[in-house]
């Protein structure tokens, strides 16, 4: 599976940006799976709700399925955050895994950048970050700038990165 990520800063527009790319992909004929890191003790679990039941009662994993999907939820008892290399093992295999936030991880990267925000760019620092996506022209000597609102062209760039071919009369992979 090829692996590429999305990174900036709160509110320059990863999930909007992610979100664009994947229907850019499918359209192509490319199986997508995303991985999104949350810094915050995140729950997809309601009070009251059976599974939340499970998992208050102690058990390491709740496995939630319908006929239209399943979730399993892993808790964490040693408060040690599982590392993206081996979460990204647990997933069935695709062309493209996109990864939204992890921005210390060491797998190339778009910096997601909107000047307006006040933020230093991260790719002066990040030998993963590859490109950077704004909304806005940019100067930058070492890294290829591309506009943030054309999906099409940052899909173009992580598939000639990552060596996705596609054939663009039929846009099947």
């Amino acid at each position: 599976m090829k692996i590429f990520g999305l990174a900036g800063w709160s509110g320059s527009g990863k999930t909007q940006t992610l979100v664009s790319l994947l229907s850019v992909f499918i359209s192509r004929g490319i199986s997508v799976s995303t991985v999104k890191h949350a810094h915050h003790n995140f729950d997809i679990d309601k009070p009251g709700k059976d599974s939340y039941e499970h998992r208050q009662a102690g058990a390491n994993e709740v496995m939630v399925a319908s006929s239209r999907r399943w979730a399993l939820m892993h808790e964490n008892l040693n408060d040690m955050e599982t590392d993206l290399d081996n979460l990204i093992k647990k997933l069935t295999p695709v062309d493209l895994v996109l990864i939204e936030g992890f921005k210390f991880h060491p797998h190339p990267k778009i910096e997601i950048h909107r000047p307006a925000l006040g933020k230093k760019l991260i790719g002066t620092e990040d030998p993963h970050i590859v490109a950077v996506a704004s909304d806005k022209p940019l100067k930058l000597n070492d890294l290829p700038v591309i506009d943030l609102n054309n999906s099409s062209k940052i899909a173009d760039f992580i598939g000639k990165f990552s060596g996705l071919t596609y054939d663009r009369k039929t846009g099947i992979a």
